[in-house]
């Protein structure tokens, strides 16, 4: 799921640029307004992403289950105190509506990312981000979204042998020390055969990227990211 697929969906055809001035929007929108009706509406948002990239919500929130669960946990520490009534409603609430806005972002992110080649992404930035500047965001978030799938890949299939070794029975510091230890090692080493992978390939700074072109579809798309951002700066 956090990876591209090809396709001719709506969120395929927009140009990269339009979509990632939406995810930048809507994450403003989101953090600055803490509110119950902005968190419908941003969610209500998400989900017309995940629509337009003909992507099912359960899914994707099946794919974000390990963050959704660390999430989850926000509003019952908040919530618990060390006395009568050792759980206060409030302060729970409070928690899970800050919480709840970054779910609208990970939507979107999800929809993004099943929909943009890396290629695209990298172009955008450097477009978006002249220089050197711009070169270095680009490769990094390049590679950050082609390891990250496959560091996944590595963190499963280690925990599924020390599953097969009877790993369940041992206490859970080591089960998570083994996992840890064995899942660094596996992304240190990816990271020693990619380097050779780019010199052997002649990586350069400055490639020949793919050509971008606004389309008519894009402007709606970018005048909503634009009112998204600024947002916060109109009165309510």
């Amino acid at each position: 799921m956090l990876s591209y697929r090809p396709g001719s969906t709506f969120a395929h055809r927009l140009d990269p640029r339009s979509k990632l001035l939406v995810q930048f929007g809507l994450a403003i929108a989101a953090v600055a307004h803490p509110t119950l009706p902005w968190l419908v509406g941003t969610t209500a948002f998400a989900l017309a992403t995940l629509a337009a990239a003909r992507l099912s919500p359960l899914a994707v929130l099946h794919s974000y289950r390990v963050v959704l669960a660390v999430l989850a946990l926000a509003p019952v520490v908040a919530g618990v105190v060390l006395g009568p009534p050792w759980f206060r409603v409030d302060p729970a609430l409070r928690s899970a509506l800050h919480v709840g806005r970054i779910l609208p972002v990970l939507l979107v992110s999800a929809a993004y990312l099943t929909s943009t080649p890396v290629r695209d992404t990298r172009a955008a930035v450097q477009r978006l981000i002249p220089g050197k500047p711009g070169q270095i965001l680009g490769t990094g978030m390049a590679l950050v979204v082609r390891l990250f799938p496959l560091v996944l890949a590595d963190v499963r299939e280690v925990r599924d042998a020390i599953h097969a070794r009877g790993g369940e029975a041992r206490p859970l510091r080591d089960r998570v020390r083994l996992l840890a230890v064995r899942s660094l090692e596996r992304t240190l080493d990816r990271s020693d055969r990619l380097s050779v992978a780019l010199r052997a390939r002649c990586f350069a700074w400055n490639p020949t990227l793919p050509p971008l072109a606004f389309e008519r579809r894009d402007y709606p798309v970018l005048a909503v990211g634009i009112a998204l951002a600024v947002s916060p700066l109109v009165p309510v």
